[in-house]
């Protein structure tokens, strides 16, 4: 497999983003889906709608989510609403909940090293296209959130988000084989990417980076300046690239970041997705003024 473009600048603006989506150079056709994370009840780190409005307009998109398989202000549709309206993403975009009703999506995964199903809101079939726009941070479980989460856990709605957690043991949820969740991720993660083929492009933007994901209520403040913004139409090297840039910093932070996502083996999710062809850890980062 060739190596990967990434583009990268260290500018943060709601202008970057959009720019940084052009130089990708892939037009996202039809109707497209805007995955990204709402933010829970409480979280201080999330993106906000303000922030990214500019990049949901140039594509014409439609906010997506799904509902969350853990308590809290998310994980039913009538309290995920709430909090979409509370945090202003309806003010700006039209926004889908996926799995507000079902049956769910069931896509495929016949090469799956852990699971062979992934279950994700169904109206994920509406879409043509979708801009994975994702918060690099930290995370308690998967020692780190970006791009494959999104795909995966992001896009699974909360049946399936449990399902994924518990290694395709839905009783096992949240206390399932570590290791068997992160390759479950890269498993759902595959089958979103090949749902959509080459109508896919990735955005991840180091900013606010906390050992913590925007999905706690409580979440630990940003530990590490911010970084820049990524692209790319790979969703493995985009991560690769993100985690080679916080270990190659000299913030007196990045040691704290690199141990949340150490202790929670969260390297080994891109090292499966890699192995499923999802994409290669290989890239040429390539930098954008």
């Amino acid at each position: 497999m060739e190596k990967a473009k990434i583009y990268f600048t260290k500018e943060i603006s709601p202008e970057s983003v959009v720019k940084m989506f052009e130089q990708v150079g892939v037009p996202l056709n039809g109707k497209v889906a805007v995955k990204l994370h709402s933010g829970e009840k409480g979280n201080q780190n999330y993106l906000r709608p303000e922030f990214v409005k500019a990049i949901v307009n140039h594509v014409n998109g439609t906010v997506v989510e799904c509902n969350t398989a853990y308590e809290g202000a998310r994980n039913t549709t009538e309290r995920h609403k709430k909090l979409m309206e509370e945090h202003g993403w309806t003010k700006y975009f039209d926004v889908d909940l996926m799995d507000a009703t079902g049956p769910d999506l069931v896509l495929e995964i016949p090469d799956g090293k852990v699971i062979q199903k992934n279950y994700v809101g169904k109206n994920l079939a509406d879409y043509d296209a979708m801009l994975v726009l994702s918060h690099f941070k930290g995370h308690p479980m998967g020692g780190y959130g970006g791009a494959l989460k999104q795909l995966s856990i992001g896009c699974a709605s909360s049946y399936g988000k449990a399902f994924i957690h518990g290694a395709g043991d839905y009783e096992a949820g949240f206390m399932g084989d570590h290791n068997g969740f992160l390759e479950s991720m890269a498993d759902a993660a595959s089958s979103v990417a090949d749902y959509f083929r080459n109508n896919l492009v990735y955005i991840n933007i180091m900013c606010n980076m906390s050992v913590d994901c925007d999905c706690c209520a409580v979440a630990e403040d940003p530990c590490m300046k911010d970084i820049g913004i990524l692209a790319g139409t790979d969703p493995v090297a985009i991560d690769q690239a993100c985690l080679d840039l916080v270990y190659a910093s000299d913030d007196p932070g990045r040691d704290h970041l690199v141990e949340r996502i150490e202790s929670q083996n969260g390297i080994h999710t891109i090292e499966a997705a890699a192995e499923l062809g999802v994409g290669t850890r290989a890239y040429d980062l390539i930098s954008v003024d």
